[in-house]
């Protein structure tokens, strides 16, 4: 009997991810002879977990928080949209090469224009978080010309060198590094997004104060486990319009699914599984 390829998702943590559902139902439903695992990461032991990608007979990956920019001194080769954006998401095992592209930017964006049916063209938008999510998403808004972008980090230099980045790249795009929450200017904003992994534990605070949502603001939470988070809950209450990051894994992982096997994916089958999942 020939093993199955294995594909799976690194990261620190990985217990909550619904990516082995989607992945393993379009790999049944397609009869593809494959299997998604998690690989939880220390640090120490990425080196040799790519050292031993062929032993262990992994075709491809999915990297989440906290490796999407560290993933990428183990790379032979990342797409220009990966670069551009300065971490990868989605790494290619083929003939002893190792590819990392970016699917978190345009899943997002689809989700965002499809089925949120929300134009970021001169609109105002706020993002908490500097890092590899954040900067996918802050490409992809920046390719749609909003009117600003502002960006808060605790680690204030991470998000200076995202800003200054993409200065340089949408150079007639207002952008603006803000020392706190409080400065991002929600109450003015059309679209939050929180790209940060606040939110994941139960104890985690909200990030932003009730009184800077308001109804007329887009609230995203990139998080999708849980599925409601305090940010979400109290943007809710606010009644603004809110969406989890479920939308986002969905179609990220449709093009991560479509570059590892080169066929189309099997969209609905995936949205059922995963569906299913976060009712249970």
């Amino acid at each position: 009997m020939i093993p199955p390829k294995i594909y799976g998702l690194i990261g620190y943590p990985v217990q909550h991810s619904f990516s082995p559902v989607i992945h393993n139902a379009a790999f049944r439903s397609l009869k593809i002879n494959a299997e998604y695992r998690l690989f939880p990461l220390k640090e120490d032991e990425l080196k040799g977990f790519f050292a031993d990608l062929k032993k262990n007979n992994i075709f491809g990956l999915n990297v989440t928080i906290p490796y999407k920019e560290k993933a990428i001194v183990f790379l032979d080769k990342i797409s220009d949209e990966a670069k551009l954006i300065g971490a990868v998401n989605t790494i290619r095992a083929d003939r002893n090469r190792l590819e990392g592209f970016n699917t978190d930017g345009a899943g997002f964006s689809q989700h965002l224009n499809q089925e949120l049916r929300f134009v970021p063209g001169s609109k105002n938008i706020a993002i908490i978080g500097a890092g590899g999510a954040s900067r996918a998403v802050s490409v992809y808004l920046s390719k749609e010309k909003p009117k600003s972008i502002s960006i808060y980090d605790v680690d204030k230099s991470k998000a200076e060198i995202l800003v200054n980045h993409l200065k340089v790249h949408f150079n007639s795009i207002e952008f603006r590094l803000a020392d706190s929450v409080e400065e991002l200017d929600i109450d003015t904003c059309d679209l939050l997004i929180n790209a940060t992994p606040i939110g994941m534990k139960k104890t985690d605070p909200c990030l932003v104060d009730k009184n800077f949502i308001h109804k007329d603001l887009l609230v995203y939470d990139l998080i999708y486990n849980p599925k409601e988070t305090k940010l979400l809950e109290i943007a809710k209450e606010k009644e603004a319009v809110v969406s989890n990051g479920l939308g986002m894994l969905l179609y990220q992982g449709i093009l991560a699914f479509e570059i590892w096997t080169g066929q189309k994916a099997p969209v609905e089958v995936m949205r059922k599984a995963l569906i299913e999942a976060t009712s249970k």
